[in-house]
């Protein structure tokens, strides 16, 4: 009884009893999970009246009471609510209980929750009418009471047409309709029939195969009510079969089989190519005793046996020797094949070649071991297997340290090993990690950030057998992530992002400066309706609903009122940002102000219009798009005469239309031309040379528009180069030329005259060579040298033999020539006849040692670099002890020293100084008054490069002044003079006791 009570309180079925008077007495644990009332919650209450919804009260206490008269109830139906007020389904078998008398003591009831059940069987219904495969069903005398959509639409036929006619004799061709009322016949006495092919002619008179499965159909009471027949189409299968057949024979795996006598009765190309031995020679012969190895035949024949005993094997795989005794490896998979009763009628080996493979996964696993990234693998016991080399440099445990260890246990930081654990886990369980970022601490202590990718292993058979993990070093992304988000909140461009709702979470320091608003005014706001002119909410809404659906916009252009009140233009690129799932999570906008641009682009169509050199541009067509003033001004036509015009056709002289067509169809390609010339006669029939840039105009795409051409009017210009040749050749200085190669191009008629060359002895001659003496030749080389690497030289000296044998000293200057695209193309080289020159330097230096008045010259460094003679015999000191020594601090008394400076530093700054005034002690100690005038000495070049001062000896005359004044004043006749505006500067002492005014007065 303990054992029944047992047994009753933990049966998976709902079991309740009652007394005979329907008191509750037996309520087992299903019951309690399935109602949800507690023992203590039914035990000795009324069953029907207190537990029972009222429609079925009667119901149910009928059942009971039959019980309670010996009369048992099988499969009751009923619904009950539950304690949650849920509804279920209840089949309710309720069985008399008796005492060991056989007297009635009460019912017991065994339930079944059919709530699921009954669900499925309307679901079947309807799965039936909507499978995609053709159902029908007949009762016992043959009459269609199944017909589904399928089978309408197979057949044609529709529900109407078809049912409770007989099937056999109305919807069956003739030929068939014995063999298919045979299989029907047989299934109405219990027999099923699987696979009974039959064709069919539809109501359209289209012919199908069909294979018709015929199934019993049984009431509860497994009494045969009709047969169900389940139908495939198989008309296209009958025809795959026979391609299936023409496939096997050329498919590119090798494909045998044999019957059950282990005989060849299936030998494909591939396998002929493979092996190498024809159809011929083994269609009929045993496989395992002829063609394969003696060390593999017990092998091969117990994987054919057991696939003839319905025991297939996959992947099973041995070494091959093929007719010509290559070694290959296979891989086979041995089927069983059966006939269409389901009988084994033999094997079908489908082989692989898996050579390459093999040395493929040898190749693979020498690439773990080697990549760039760390791997690792565990055994389902979380026990290391697979460690990389990348892995043992990046953590610093080396493969002995790690293999067959807990990775978890023993290489995880603690605070990260409930989470690596969960997911190593997840993947055991075949649910596979991607991007699991965690720190791990290297066998040297340093903390790197690792992103974890965890993927399931599996055996051939798909049995999991692991987990690998590849990794990788991601401290410098988070780093650089870091600082890119430094860079966008420092970016110099604005730069806001909202979330999926549109509410700002990203608004960086120049969107606040550009707008004015701060962060903390914005984020967590609306962008659009907060902050977008209401003129623009939609446009601006709808880019940012396009780019939060993926469809992203460039350069959105739109208005925007800062917090001050100032329009700006903004320019605005919609981005739409994801997560590492891909997912969209909001839309970051980088915009530009573009106010400046957009007024830069009115002032650059007002300059291209007012620009001194005439622009025009042509679209794709070649019609006119600009034709600026100075167009208008050089050519004559007026805008309205060209725009719209094409520019060749209509503007261009016929002889040259070829070449400038050509140009702009290679602007057009993307091919620029600059520096093109041609003629151009002008609306009044005057003739101008042009040089044309043709430029390529693009939209912000980068799609080609048109060409924009900048011209020159070089009409002048070529004029001036005639001017210029012709003045080259008559100047007055002697000026050449050289190639690249030191070969004589320019020769003036000044060079004629100096040199006594004429033109035809020089030009293409080497000048170095054939025309400079020998010792100077190296010298004037490095100079052409120079000048051809593009180093000038100016004023370089060198003598010159004439063809007459006179000696000239000649003053070089070499420049550097170059083409219009500034490539060095030679050396022209201007020169003067300094012979005379120099002899009247050494005339000048002459004049200054010898000249009656003191003279002195001081470098920029106040340092003496001139002192004449008079000089010397002035001031006592030689010229060996005054040169190179400084002036001011060695022979100026220190009363003047500051003044005499400030005069040489004004001549050295350019400002010159006549007759200043200072007193001189000589080296005899003697005082000299010394009237001075400073004035700036300079190069050829006009660069500053000292002083020289010319002096007189004033002692005498200021002595004679003095005496003049004092015989004035003390004269016996009164003196007075006057300036030239009459005011009195003398007035002698005569004077004054004469008219009675003092000098003051």
């Amino acid at each position: 009884e303990r054992e029944y009570s047992k047994l009753i309180d933990s049966a998976n079925a709902p079991i309740f009893g009652v007394d005979t008077f329907g008191r509750v007495n037996v309520w087992n644990q299903c019951a309690m999970k399935l109602v949800g009332y507690t023992i203590s919650e039914v035990m000795g209450k009324n069953l029907v009246q207190e537990f029972i919804t009222k429609e079925y009260r009667a119901a149910v206490k009928a059942v009971l009471d039959k019980a309670l008269r010996g009369k048992e109830t099988a499969n009751f139906e009923f619904p009950l609510i539950t304690k949650n007020g849920v509804r279920i389904e209840v089949l309710l078998n309720a069985t008399t209980r008796r005492d060991e008398q056989g007297n009635v003591i009460g019912v017991v009831g065994i339930g079944q929750d059919i709530t699921a059940r009954l669900a499925q069987e309307r679901e079947y219904s309807k799965l039936i009418d909507s499978a995609n495969a053709p159902i029908f069903g007949v009762d016992t005398q043959g009459r269609v009471n199944v017909w589904n959509q399928c089978a309408r639409k197979l057949v044609g036929y529709s529900t109407a047409e078809v049912m409770g006619y007989s099937l056999v004799k109305e919807f069956i061709t003739k030929d068939y309709q014995a063999s298919v009322q045979a299989v029907l016949d047989k299934a109405l006495d219990g027999v099923e029939t699987a696979n009974f092919e039959f064709p069919l002619i539809t109501k359209a008179g289209a012919r199908i195969e069909v294979l018709l499965n015929a199934t019993t159909r049984r009431n509860e009471h497994g009494k045969v009510i009709g047969v169900v027949g389940i139908g495939q189409d198989i008309t296209a299968r009958l025809a795959q079969e026979r391609e299936y057949s023409k496939l096997i024979d050329n498919a590119n795996a090798p494909i045998f089989g044999v019957d059950t006598q282990g005989r060849v009765n299936v030998w494909n190309q591939c396998a002929m190519k493979l092996v190498g031995y024809s159809l011929d020679e083994v269609m009929g012969k045993n496989l395992v005793q002829e063609f394969i190895t003696n060390e593999y035949k017990d092998a091969v024949s117990t994987v054919l046996n057991l696939a003839l005993q319905g025991q297939e094997t996959a992947n099973f795989e041995f070494p091959l020797i093929t007719k010509h005794g290559v070694r290959i490896e296979v891989l086979l998979n041995a089927t069983t094949r059966r006939d269409e009763q389901g009988h084994v009628i033999g094997v079908v080996g489908i082989g692989q070649d898996i050579t390459g493979r093999i040395a493929q996964e040898r190749e693979y696993s020498k690439l773990i071991d080697t990549a760039n990234a760390p791997i690792f693998g565990v055994d389902t016991k979380g026990s290391v297997n697979v460690w990389n080399q990348c892995a043992r440099k990046l953590v610093g445990y080396n493969t002995d340290e790690v293999m067959d260890k807990n990775l978890v246990e023993e290489f995880i930081t603690t605070d990260y090993q409930a989470s690596v654990q969960a997911v190593l886990d997840r993947a055991l369980h075949g649910e596979e990690t991607a991007n699991f970022e965690f720190p791990l601490i290297t066998k040297a202590g340093a903390r790197i950030e690792i992103l974890l990718n965890a993927t399931t292993r599996r055996d051939e058979h798909g049995n999991i057998i692991g987990v690998v993990g590849i990794g990788q070093d991601i401290t410098f992304r988070i780093a650089q992530e870091r600082e890119y988000s430094n860079l966008i909140n420092n970016a110099n461009a604005p730069i806001f992002g909202v979330d999926n709702e549109g509410m700002v979470n990203v608004w960086n320091q120049c969107a606040m400066h550009l707008v004015g608003y701060s962060t903390e005014e914005v984020m967590g706001h609306r962008l659009v309706e907060e902050f977008i002119t209401k003129d623009y909410q939609a446009s601006v809404q709808t880019v940012l609903d396009k780019a939060l659906d993926g469809e992203e916009t460039a350069n959105f252009e739109f208005p925007l009122m800062t917090k001050a009140g100032v329009r700006l233009e903004v320019l605005l690129n919609a981005t739409t940002r994801r997560d590492e799932q891909g997912n969209i999570i909001g839309v970051v906008g980088i915009g530009q102000d573009i106010t400046g641009r957009i007024a830069q682009e009115r002032e650059y169509s007002k300059l291209i219009d007012s620009a001194n050199a005439p622009i025009f541009g042509v679209d794709n067509e070649g019609k006119v798009t600009i034709w600026n003033q100075c167009a208008v001004k050089s050519v004559g036509y007026s805008s309205e005469e060209v725009m719209g015009k094409n520019l060749v056709q209509q503007f261009i002289t016929p002889e040259h239309r070829a070449r400038v067509q050509s140009v702009i169809d290679q602007a057009l390609a993307g091919e620029e031309t600059a520096n093109f010339e041609f003629p151009l006669i002008t609306k009044a029939g005057a003739r101008i040379e042009v040089l044309l840039n043709a430029t390529t105009r693009r939209d912000e795409q980068g799609s080609i528009i048109g060409v924009v051409g900048i011209g020159q009017d070089i009409t002048g210009r070529l004029a001036q180069e005639r001017e210029y040749t012709r003045l080259i050749d008559t100047a007055n200085a002697p000026i050449f030329g050289v190639d690249t190669q030191g070969r004589v191009n320019v020769w003036n008629q000044c060079a004629v005259r100096l040199s006594g060359y004429p033109s035809e002895e020089v030009m293409g001659h080497s000048l170095v060579k054939e025309f400079i003496r020998m010792e100077h030749q190296e010298k004037v080389q490095g100079v052409l040298d120079q000048a051809l690497h593009g180093e000038e030289t100016a004023n370089f000296d060198f003598p010159l033999m004439t063809k007459g044998k006179n000696r000239l000293e000649v003053l070089l200057n070499a420049t550097t020539r170059r083409d219009e695209q500034g490539n060095i193309i030679g050396v022209v080289g201007i020169g003067q006849d300094i012979t005379a020159r120099l002899a009247q330097e050494r005339e000048y230096s002459k004049l200054i040692d010898s000249a009656n008045a003191p003279i002195f010259g001081v470098d920029t460094q106040g340092k003496v670099t001139v002192w004449n003679q008079c000089a010397m015999q002035l001031v006592g000191y030689s010229s060996e002890e005054v040169m190179s020594k400084n002036l001011v601090k060695e022979f100026i008394t220190d009363e003047y020293k500051t003044a005499v400076q400030a005069v040489l530093d004004m001549a050295l700054h350019g400002e010159e100084t006549a007759n200043f005034e200072f007193p001189l002690m000589t080296k005899a100690g003697v005082r000299l008054d010394v009237l001075l005038n400073a004035t700036t000495r300079r190069d050829e070049q006009g660069n500053v490069i000292g002083v020289v001062g010319i002096g007189q000896d004033i002692t005498g005359r200021l002595a004679q002044e003095r005496e003049y004044t004092r015989l004035i004043d003390l004269a016996n006749a009164p003196i007075f003079g006057v300036d030239t505006l009459g005011r009195v500067n003398v007035w002698n002492q005569c004077a004054m006791r004469l008219v009675g005014y003092s000098s003051e007065e």
